[in-house]
């Protein structure tokens, strides 16, 4: 099983700024309660430092672990309403670890 780790990077729509961070604050106290820390390794919402950015880091066990979350009730719950929120797309960059 490989690890998968991202970051999403987004921008919000101008005055849609507290309703993403009601949802968003919503969605990962569901994804905590409810998905095990051995398949959902970490999972958190950042503000970056620029007006209206934001980020979300998302580390996973594999791919069984991501698309368990990806496909799960809460995130079908919570992600319309983020998507909605968003000014343009949001871009994901993988990270990979280093080989030792």
């Amino acid at each position: 099983m490989s690890q998968i780790a991202f970051v999403s990077r987004m921008s919000i729509k101008a005055g849609h700024e507290a309703e993403f961070v009601r949802l968003c604050k919503a969605l990962a106290a569901k994804v905590h309660a409810n998905e095990s820390r051995e398949q959902t390794q970490f999972y958190q919402f950042f503000k970056l430092r620029e007006p209206r950015r934001y980020a979300v880091i998302e580390m996973f066990s594999g791919e069984a672990a991501e698309h368990a979350h990806m496909n799960s009730p809460w995130l079908g719950e919570f992600g319309p309403g983020i998507m909605a929120c968003l000014e343009g797309e949001y871009v994901r960059e993988y990270l990979d670890p280093f080989e030792v």
